[in-house]
């Protein structure tokens, strides 16, 4: 945990200062931006959305971890409260024992014979009624403050990852505000250029789905049945935090994919890179998990002959491409 509240620290300097980018409007002295460069920054904001959304998911899976983890807890504080409340009563019963004249060796036995929590036994060499009361209490006492110490650990590092989460939400935001201003810059271009750029990008999404496309995957058992999720959600829209049925992000398309398989997987390109065994790019198979960036942000999935099926982004959606059409980091096997 303490590892991820460092990433996630870092994560929020970075997104930051990302959500500082911004674009300058032509002045009127100035010739109308240029349509590549317009698409340059629209993709490079696609990319920081992206890191952001994958930030989020990253900290929704800690969260429901703290959560799962301090549901555990207060369970065995329960139980703890359970023993602690018996042996009060035994010392309640002793204590009245004893002014009623019994010997301590008489409560003792008593104590053992009732003996609620099994541990009790150890304390029946004891020599005295007050050395057995003080042995209890402390014991329970030291028990229930670790119990307490713990649990407000957890509840406190709960709330920093909740705090967290609500951070990377509104940094997300700021970014998709960006994606809103670049699609704002590209509307107001002039008609034939926008027309121009629109069938500049049907074409290479035409392109990335058909050059080298495997005429049929070679893929057996789960990783088939994964492949042929992935592939049948090609043309499919991109929608950040969507998993599925007709929209995805990149994780959620290989979470979708591979749970189809019958193999879990978080919703997180990171946590899914620690997901199943490494695999160098020379031994890759359909079905591995391939991912990009440092650090890593985005997942896709091989399918054989160099190309990948990926959920690309908000333009393109869901769709095949190169291998190495982004900066490649490494891939694992799942199942």
């Amino acid at each position: 945990m303490t590892h991820d509240r460092k990433r996630l620290g870092s994560a929020l300097l970075g997104i930051t200062a990302i959500a500082a980018i911004g674009f300058v409007p032509a002045s009127p002295a100035n010739a109308d931006p240029d349509i590549s460069d317009v698409e340059e920054r629209v993709d490079r904001l696609y990319h920081e959305a992206e890191q952001a959304q994958e930030r989020y998911n990253d900290a929704k899976l800690d969260l429901t971890a703290l959560r799962d983890e301090l549901k555990s807890l207060r369970a065995d504080e329960r139980r703890q409260d359970v023993r602690l409340e018996a042996v009060r009563e035994q010392v309640t019963d002793s204590v009245r024992r004893q002014y009623e004249g019994e010997s301590i060796s008489t409560v003792g036995q008593v104590v053992v014979a009732d003996d609620p929590a099994a541990f009790l036994g150890q304390l029946t060499t004891m020599s005295s009624f007050s050395q057995l009361q003080d042995t209890l209490f402390a014991d329970y006492s030291t028990e229930v403050e670790a119990l307490t110490l713990r649990e407000e650990a957890t509840a406190e590092r709960a709330a920093e990852i909740a705090e967290t989460t609500e951070q990377l939400a509104e940094e997300k935001e700021a970014v998709e505000s960006k994606l809103a201003e670049a699609k704002d810059l590209l509307a107001s271009l002039e008609e034939e250029e926008r027309e121009r750029l629109e069938s500049a990008s049907r074409s290479a999404t035409s392109r990335s789905t058909t050059t080298r496309m495997p005429a049929s995957v070679p893929a057996s058992g789960r990783a088939a049945a994964a492949v042929s999720y992935a592939m049948a959600q090609v043309g499919d829209a991109y929608v950040y935090g969507a998993t599925g049925d007709n929209a995805f992000d990149c994780s959620g398309l290989t979470m979708r994919a591979w749970g189809a398989a019958g193999v879990g997987l978080p919703h997180s390109s990171s946590a899914q890179y620690g997901s199943g065994a490494r695999v160098a790019a020379s031994a890759l198979q359909p079905g591995d998990l391939v991912f990009y960036y440092s650090p890593i942000s985005h997942v896709g999935m091989y399918i054989g002959n160099g190309m990948i099926v990926h959920a690309a982004n908000p333009s393109t959606g869901v769709q095949v491409t190169g291998l190495y059409s982004m900066p490649y980091v490494g891939a694992v096997r799942p199942g």
